[in-house]
């Protein structure tokens, strides 16, 4: 595939069925038929079939994240919670189109993977420093994982923090996520990542010359029926992530 001169890249939905339909409007809304999607497509305690009855017959190019691969590789009883419930939530076909996937995708001047080229759940353009900080990656952390081949756009995700990076004449975009703007997780150590809104995330680029624009998006919508779900399945960290964006005490 080869993209066009405007698209929408949008990744890290976890099963937001609410936030994806409000990142699909606002993408309809603004004429753009092309949107190309990063991975980690349904793990959480939201609503997962529903992100799948909205995907299936779209045909987005779409990578595979982690959580994509820990729903085809891992048993369902090992799964973590967020994992679980997707699994159970999804039809067969689901989990098919699932082990279908790409870990990377070449798509003519641009390469789209999950988190890094190489990895699907290694931090990019973010780190974490030894107290549990997270931090915008320095130039030569950013420049450790370019990938040896030459697209001057390189799509990534994972991390749920919409930044956009120039290293050596190459343009790195994050879109952020779509449906989890915070979490917690403990590699290297104990950390949370907090995007501090409740909005749905997503990037539209368009083609300036050789070179790109990007205008990173965040899209309001009313986050209760998520949260609601989130509550009822016993995860308020999940509900408070979903309807604040923030995980920490305000």
């Amino acid at each position: 595939m080869t993209l066009p001169d405007r698209f929408a890249v949008i990744a890290d939905i976890h099963g937001n069925a609410d936030a994806l339909r409000a990142v699909l409007r606002d993408i309809d809304s603004r004429g753009i038929a092309t949107v190309v999607n990063l991975g980690d497509v349904f793990s959480g305690p939201l609503a997962a079939g529903e992100v799948w009855d909205l995907l299936k017959d779209r045909a987005f190019p779409t990578v595979r994240g982690n959580h994509d691969r820990y729903l085809i590789e891992t048993p369902p009883e090992e799964m973590q919670p967020s994992d679980r419930a997707a699994h159970d939530d999804l039809p067969p076909e689901a989990l098919d189109w699932l082990r279908s996937l790409p870990v990377a995708l070449d798509a003519g001047g641009a390469l789209l993977c999950h988190a890094t080229p190489d990895r699907d759940d290694r931090y990019w353009l973010n780190r974490v420093d030894a107290q549990g900080g997270v931090l915008p990656a320095l130039p030569d952390e950013v420049a450790a994982h370019l990938p040896e081949s030459d697209q001057p756009l390189i799509l990534c995700a994972h991390t749920h923090l919409p930044r956009s990076v120039r290293i050596g004449g190459r343009l790195i975009v994050n879109p952020g996520s779509v449906g989890c703007p915070a979490y917690t997780d403990t590699h290297p150590v104990a950390h949370v990542v907090e995007t501090g809104t409740p909005a749905a995330s997503y990037a539209v680029l368009d083609r300036q010359g050789a070179d790109w624009s990007v205008c990173h998006r965040l899209v309001p919508y009313d986050t209760a029926r998520m949260a609601e779900r989130a509550k009822a399945r016993g995860r308020p960290d999940w509900a408070r992530a979903v309807a604040t964006g923030w995980l920490s005490p305000q």
